[in-house]
């Protein structure tokens, strides 16, 4: 199919939810995608956060092809091997104190039973979010979301869900009550800017949490994985906490969720109360464990934290050079960069010119490169965005005069 048709067809036939580009996309290796017309691209987006190992890694692919020739589909009410040498690897880098594992298909799914576990532990309802999170678009994940744009359309949504501003203690404090289940974070806002804790918050919220017996869910669907440098990023705050969610870099592109969790608290959970037909697929699971060997064998996690430390100051280069970057920010190779306008052009300029890259909100460029992406591929990617800003800055310097002097 020609490039035109493979995106009528797509047009024609998909449902109209996703933001497209145009570029049609057929293969990829490591931190490099190519499209159908052979043309190569930079992959910072990484399929939204999922390639942490890279495209096609050899040995996801190696296990998936093994595996695909043993056996392909075996529900959760039967055992399976795979499956289990795959709980047993998720328990053995998971935070401490997380030992007991919910296997599904999606972030959104992982922070589905996180709920329905809080609440039918504490035998309470009441779930604190923060202004700013995302946490999915399902029913209930998305009653924890904050954005209007998702909530707005399908309300009403689950009741006892509370918002309270981020980054802010003793508003959650003041939101606590005696019907409080939880409290549901993100360690690192994604979709909400990049946005890291300040010094102190999160090892704050565990102590609250503690001290006044409330659950602490974790969203790592983001983080998770060696994004930010370590294999969890609640590791930077050498905190664990009593749920965690995880998904999008797990198994190596494939779908899965993992919701983690103590064993005491995953235990309230009865035969037939929370399950899914796909959970635990064992084709999904061999190409998981397989990208758990190549994440701890190849040190993946050590080596987002260098070339995230290394791509963050070539951005805070950028900005030293552009007055139209206001911040820099992130952990690992988990990145933003917040402009003072809208960042739709300097995205199609960057694709245009071989390099995809992601949103977090109108304003933020969002960085989510594979692993294993080379310091002379982030050289590459800097280049592009200094060549665009000088365009950028030149444009609104001829249509706005009074710019210089801004």
């Amino acid at each position: 199919m020609s490039e035109k048709l493979i995106m009528e067809t797509e047009d024609k036939f998909m449902a109209n939810v996703y933001a497209k580009r145009p570029v049609v996309i057929t293969h990829g290796k490591g931190a490099v995608v190519w499209d159908v017309n052979g043309k190569e691209y930079i992959d910072c987006g990484g399929s939204y956060g999922t390639c942490v190992v890279g495209h096609c890694h050899p040995k996801v692919v190696e296990a998936i092809k093994r595996q695909a020739e043993r056996l392909i589909s075996c529900h959760g009410s039967l055992y399976n091997d795979v499956r289990a040498k795959l709980l047993e690897k998720i328990v053995s880098i998971a935070p401490k104190g997380l030992n007991k594992v919910f296997l599904s298909n999606s972030g959104a799914e992982a922070v589905e039973c996180a709920i329905k576990l809080a609440r039918k532990f504490t035998g309470k309802t009441e779930i604190i979010a923060m202004m700013g999170a995302f946490h999915g678009k399902t029913m209930g994940a998305l009653s924890a979301t904050w954005d209007r744009k998702y909530r707005d359309p399908f309300k009403p949504l689950v009741p006892d869900f509370k918002h309270v501003p981020p980054d802010n203690l003793e508003k959650i404090k003041e939101a606590l009550t005696d019907r409080t289940a939880a409290v549901i974070v993100e360690p690192i806002r994604g979709e909400g800017g990049i946005r890291v804790p300040p010094e102190g918050f999160m090892e704050g919220l565990d102590e609250i949490c503690k001290e006044k017996g409330i659950l602490l869910i974790l969203d790592e669907v983001q983080t998770g994985f060696g994004r930010t440098g370590k294999i969890f990023a609640c590791e930077h705050w050498n905190i664990s906490p009593d749920i965690l969610c995880a998904a999008k870099s797990v198994a190596g592109g494939l779908p899965i969720g993992l919701t983690i969790a103590r064993d005491y608290i995953m235990e309230c959970l009865k035969i037939g109360e929370h399950s899914t037909t796909y959970g635990g697929n064992p084709l999904v699971c061999a190409a998981a464990c397989a990208a758990i060997d190549v994440l701890l064998d190849e040190g993946l996690p050590g080596r987002a934290a260098v070339l995230g430390k290394y791509f963050k100051e070539r951005l805070q280069e950028l900005q030293s050079k552009h007055r139209l970057i206001r911040e820099v920010r992130g952990l690992g190779l988990m990145l933003g960069v917040e402009f003072k306008f809208e960042v739709l052009s300097i995205i199609m300029k960057a694709l245009d010119r071989g390099v995809i890259v992601l949103d977090a909100g109108k304003n933020v460029l969002r960085f989510l490169p594979p692993l294993v992406i080379e310091k002379d591929q982030i050289d590459q990617v800097i280049s592009v965005l200094d060549s665009i800003l000088k365009e950028e800055e030149s444009d609104r310097l001829s249509s706005t005069p009074s710019y210089k002097n801004a």
